[in-house]
């Protein structure tokens, strides 16, 4: 089986791009700086396991409590 190495680059920068994106509206939730976590789980999905793992450490962390939100509620 032949592998196209520029198949194998895009798979993995539209892979960090949404690997990014979910990051991203994660740590809106669960961070004070939603573009850091963002640009990491960007970064680390360069390496898909390392992004998949960052994933998992952003779900299983608890929600922060955003003063913002509780008066709009």
């Amino acid at each position: 089986m032949d592998f196209n190495a520029t198949l194998v680059g895009q798979l993995i920068i539209v892979f960090a791009l949404v690997m990014g994106g979910i990051c991203y509206y994660l740590g809106r939730r669960k961070t004070q700086s939603p573009v850091l976590a963002g640009v990491l789980g960007a970064g680390l999905s360069i390496v898909p396991i390392l992004g998949l793992v960052y994933l998992v450490v952003l779900v299983l962390k608890k929600d922060i409590n955003n003063p913002i939100d509780a008066v709009n509620a």
